[in-house]
């Protein structure tokens, strides 16, 4: 029988009141656990007329400061995220049976942050930020293969590729974490940090 803490969930959930304390745990984890990509995490976004949308992200960053991750400021999602900043990420990792949902509002990084990060990215994945309008229709594969070429001559010192101003990162500030165990017989472990108005965070239990 697995251990329990002292409100009666899996000693995984530790004893911890700091959420962010809770998630660097439960990734760390994942990290040695999961075969692919630990950091992708499905995030929704709304248009303003709230017709939902999906995707699967990559983490880049995290901190009490947020949840970073990047991508053309022109796509579909950045399009969404600047009419509605609220959005919702949830990781899911099989190998842990695990699942962690995360919502707040998000605000674009400091360009500072940006061009560290752009800049430790490969030579074609910069280049890349050039090439593929993001979510625009195109005429056949050939139009984006020749879109990339065009810029790789045109940036064709691997050291030299700006930061283009439409790719960045979006940091979300989370006012609520969920952190979900498996359990049998769909009788799941879940416990929810959801931030007050002076800035605490409170504990509940959640019926699965």
């Amino acid at each position: 029988m697995n251990e329990k803490n002292s409100l009666g969930l899996d000693r995984c959930f530790l004893e911890t009141d700091e959420p962010f304390d809770l998630f660097e745990k439960w990734y760390q984890e994942a990290k040695k656990k999961e075969i692919n990509d630990p950091n992708a995490l499905a995030l929704a976004t709304s248009s303003k007329n709230g017709v939902p949308s999906v995707r699967m992200v990559l983490l880049k960053d995290f901190s009490k400061n947020g949840f970073v991750f990047y991508t053309n400021l022109n796509s579909q999602k950045g399009n969404e995220i600047k009419e509605n900043p609220f959005v919702s990420m949830c990781f899911h990792w099989k190998s842990l049976l695990r699942q962690i949902r995360i919502n707040g509002k998000v605000s674009q990084v400091e360009n500072s942050v940006a061009d560290e990060y752009y800049n430790s990215r490969a030579y074609e994945s910069r280049v890349g930020a050039w090439a593929s309008k993001q979510s625009s229709v195109l005429t056949n594969r050939q139009q984006l293969v020749n879109s990339i070429q065009e810029f790789k001559e045109k940036f064709n010192d691997k050291d030299k590729v700006p930061r283009p101003d439409h790719w960045s990162g979006w940091n979300l500030k989370p006012d609520s974490l969920e952190f979900w165990l498996d359990g049998d017989n769909r009788i799941h472990e879940r416990l929810k940090f959801i931030l007050d108005h002076n800035g605490k965070w409170k504990k509940v239990l959640l019926s699965p």
